[in-house]
């Protein structure tokens, strides 16, 4: 049976893992307001970008551009957008599933991953998948330049016909307790999304660009910041549902550490009285036989 210095010492180490995950829990929620910051800052951009777009679409009568062109599906190459560290619940673990998932609905086809994040990476090469490229350590701190890395990798595969269509899975941020698991095609473009896109904002159908270079030109460099625009989003979404559902795990987590300290002091409670129970039990017996 435990002492009462087992009892100590355990409720001891309870409260140290408490200490370390309610300091988590404060870290994450101050990285999660600077991510739903940045994600929220971005969304004008990519809206004002997609309308742009469909203006410019709309004017050619057949637009032609490699990363419009349209080819059966036999190669597919998928960006798999997961968590850098553990810590986080579900998250990690919903990411893959919903991977897999696309997997086996294309096992068919030449499938091709590009995983974002350490834990993803770790799980699809275990796994043996096909990976074409890996990027570690960018999901913390989103920075424009390996977006742009990123899309550009994406974009010659495809331009060069390497692979037939792009998709990306990620965790899209809704709220602190919630997000959707997200699988979007980012290429080949599809002119109705952008024109759904275009129509998300209110003065989408009130604004017309009058435009100095031909549309042609024009639509040789919108292309690839529209795909900039939606890795850019997809990422700075994925980074906000991580910091989201590690605070979350490391509330409960303290919450849960607060229930085992209340249980195990009221245990040692029980044997410290049971122990005193029984000392004064045998003093009295003893008293009683002396005299």
């Amino acid at each position: 049976m435990p002492t009462l210095l087992d009892f100590r010492r355990r409720i001891r180490s309870v409260k140290n893992t408490q200490q370390i995950t309610r300091a988590m829990k404060f870290v994450a929620a101050a990285r999660l307001r600077r991510a739903q910051e940045a994600a929220l800052a971005a969304r004008p951009y990519a809206k004002e970008l997609m309308r742009v777009l469909h203006s410019t679409i709309s004017r050619i009568s057949e637009p032609r551009h490699p990363l419009l062109a349209r080819r059966p599906e036999e190669r597919v190459l998928a960006l798999v957008l997961s968590g850098e560290r553990g810590l986080a619940g579900a998250f990690n673990t919903n990411i893959l599933r919903k991977a897999h998932e696309f997997f086996r609905a294309n096992k068919e086809r030449n499938l091709s991953v590009i995983p974002v994040g350490k834990k993803g990476r770790d799980a699809l090469r275990k796994a043996g998948f096909h990976l074409l490229a890996e990027y570690i350590n960018v999901l913390a701190r989103v920075e424009f330049g390996m977006v742009r890395e990123i899309s550009n990798v994406v974009t010659d595969l495809y331009a060069k016909r390497q692979v037939d269509s792009v998709y990306i899975i990620f965790s899209e941020f809704k709220t602190v307790m919630s997000a959707n698991l997200t699988v979007e095609k980012l290429l080949p473009v599809d002119p109705e999304q952008v024109q759904e896109g275009a129509r998300g904002s209110q003065a989408g159908s009130q604004v017309d660009y009058i435009y100095e270079q031909p549309e042609e030109q024009l639509l040789d460099r919108l292309l690839p910041r529209y795909v900039e625009s939606q890795v850019q989003r997809a990422m700075l979404e994925s980074s906000a549902a991580e910091h989201a559902a590690r605070m979350t795990a490391m509330e409960s987590a303290t919450k849960n550490a607060g229930e085992v300290i209340e249980a195990l002091t009221l245990h040692m409670n029980k044997v410290r009285q049971a122990a005193i129970t029984k000392e004064i039990i045998e003093i009295v017996s003893g008293a009683s036989g002396t005299a």
